[in-house]
């Protein structure tokens, strides 16, 4: 009995079949994926102008401490509630709505005690509010 060898074939691969897997893929991410629509609110934004204000009148100060403690034009308030603050801005800056104040928070006081500020300066009608900041780096 004479056997022969056979010759080793090579394995083929089909693409045809890869191919149809890879689009079936595709076609069901896209199908499946939600777009982001981030343009779809249009808002105006605002912009910053270097002017500086003009007023005959001095400048307001008010200086948030540490411990959350009130300080108008270097003067110490009584307490650091809403209404002590808003009487005593009453008191210096008089019916004057447009004098500049400008509001001094320590870097480690409370978030509350500078919103307290700056609610009671905008229910009392102020309109030009600045913060004063450092520069990043100790500047």
């Amino acid at each position: 009995m004479k056997l022969q060898t056979r010759q080793a074939e090579e394995p083929e691969l089909s693409l045809v079949s890869l191919i149809d897997v890879v689009l079936m893929m595709v076609i069901f991410f896209m199908v499946s994926t939600s777009f982001v629509h981030e343009a779809a609110l249009k808002v105006q934004l605002p912009e910053a102008s270097v002017e500086t204000p003009t007023s005959d009148a001095a400048p307001l100060e008010l200086v948030v401490d540490q411990d959350g403690n009130y300080f108008l034009n270097g003067r110490a308030l009584i307490a650091n509630r809403a209404d002590v603050l808003r009487s005593a801005l009453e008191k210096t800056a008089g019916e004057r709505r447009d004098i500049p104040l400008t509001i001094r928070a320590d870097a480690n006081t409370t978030h509350q005690s500078v919103v307290t500020v700056m609610d009671v300066a905008g229910k009392m009608g102020f309109v030009n509010i600045t913060i004063v900041t450092a520069k990043q780096g100790g500047g």
